[in-house]
């Protein structure tokens, strides 16, 4: 599993061996808040009409969208959005050293022409936390034009939806075990707990499952260089 900077980690190293930064301190990832997280179902069931059309009529391509959810992804740090789109990734067609140059934000001299403003508009949206300064708006507008500019920040939307649903799991859990985030509520962890329970948990099985099945083919073929470990992790997840 590739896995980006805020995890601290290296892309060959398994997901059970990852330590969140200053959990100690507590869960300090962005996670969602009563209010934010029914903001953002409302927005998302608004415009479901117009992510339908971006996903089927719109100029963004499959690769263009994975690597804008990549981008995104790592800078908010979730695990299961990690797991997921690296395999997505894969799959769309973007080679490993793509792949892993997304999660390490080093996708310049990768991106074509037409890809790399909205994925710089990207990371300035997630690094921002959703607050991009009004010139990244406007050089977006102005390359892209309305309609698919709209379209990238719809699939901005969707993957920041869908990290922020990852980690305020996590931090529920970190909760129970002493570490609970800064400015979340208790009640408000517990029935997200019970309300996203159906969808996390078999995503949580299949995470642990595919970070087991790479320690075990590593221990399998036996000691690596630095490169053949990197090149492997990911090739594990081509599986």
């Amino acid at each position: 599993m590739l896995l980006s900077e805020p995890f601290h980690c290296s892309a060959a190293r398994s997901l059970r061996r990852c330590e969140y930064p200053n959990m100690r301190h507590g869960f300090d990832k962005r996670i969602f808040n009563g209010k934010s997280l029914i903001d953002d179902i409302a927005f998302l069931l608004l415009h479901m009409p117009s992510i339908v059309r971006a996903l089927r009529k719109g100029q963004v391509t499959r690769i263009f969208m994975e690597k804008i959810m990549t981008i995104i992804t790592a800078v908010n740090g979730c695990i299961y959005c990690s797991w997921f789109h690296a395999h997505q990734a894969l799959s769309s067609g973007m080679s490993e050293l793509q792949v892993k140059g997304l999660f390490d934000l080093q996708f310049d001299s990768d991106a074509t022409g037409f890809e790399l403003i909205g994925l710089l508009y990207a990371q300035h949206y997630a690094e921002t936390n959703r607050s991009p300064d009004n010139e990244m708006d406007e050089k977006l507008v102005q390359f892209y034009g309305e309609r698919t500019a709209f379209d990238v920040l719809l699939f901005i939307r969707m993957i920041f939806f869908g990290n922020l649903a990852g980690n305020t799991w996590d931090a529920a859990l970190s909760r129970f075990r002493g570490h609970p985030a800064e400015h979340s509520s208790a009640a408000f962890e517990l029935l997200y707990l019970l309300l996203a329970a159906p969808v996390m948990i078999p995503l949580m099985f299949l995470v642990r499952k595919s970070s087991r099945a790479k320690g075990d083919a590593a221990r399998t073929v036996g000691p690596k260089s630095n490169g053949d470990r990197e090149r492997s992790s990911i090739q594990a997840l081509k599986g």
